[in-house]
């Protein structure tokens, strides 16, 4: 185990969580009268991150594609998630009418949702599993104290606090996705797959 690869995969996951950002959506929820489970989210989010870490690159393998090449479709999205964190703009959206409860939204989407997925994907392609893993437990860890004490927390930042840490971890983000891009866009356009392009559309 790389101590100094945890700390910056456990960063990238919280940037892309964005766990603090979302205290507003959870207090909301909150008000509706929806229960929240802080425990049973925790460990249902790391369950479904866990589960798509090991079998993620399997499901890939089934549509015929590589770690890389996800690795750099996973770019893009972190990309264009940074811009909604800086900009406050809405690229992806969920679909209306869905549940809500401890699972839904709070577990999935909003804390193990395609963002989450796509990034642990991408990060299989520089990092090792256990450094993977330790960032997910500590991730949760830090998800299960946000939920918990999600109330008091919100009262502490304010709005604008809260703003201001999502343009900070967006600009993180940002410049994550473009490291990420850079390091395997090389590795998926190359020579050979150039010429394969070129015969099978000849």
């Amino acid at each position: 185990m790389n101590i100094a690869n945890v700390f910056s995969v456990a960063l990238i996951l919280f940037s892309v969580i964005d766990i603090v950002g979302n205290i507003p959506v959870i207090i909301d929820l909150k008000k509706k009268g929806v229960e929240v489970d802080s425990m049973k989210a925790a460990l249902v989010s790391m369950g479904l991150m866990i589960a798509f870490l090991f079998a993620g690159e399997g499901i890939l393998k089934l549509f015929g594609l590589d770690v890389q090449s996800f690795a750099v479709a996973g770019a893009i999205i972190l990309f264009f998630l940074g811009l909604e964190m800086i900009l406050g703009v809405r690229f992806f959206r969920e679909s209306a009418g869905t549940a809500t409860g401890t699972i839904v939204p709070i577990a999935f989407p909003l804390i193990a949702g395609a963002g989450t997925m796509t990034t642990l994907i991408s990060l299989k392609s520089k990092y090792q599993n256990v450094d993977i893993l330790a960032a997910i437990f500590i991730n949760i860890v830090v998800v299960f104290a946000v939920l918990h004490f999600s109330d008091k927390i919100s009262e502490k930042l304010g709005d604008a606090g809260a703003a201001i840490l999502r343009k900070v971890f967006g600009i993180i983000l940002l410049a994550i996705a473009i490291k990420l891009f850079k390091e395997n866009f090389h590795l998926v356009i190359t020579p050979d797959n150039k010429l394969g392009f070129l015969k099978s559309s000849t």
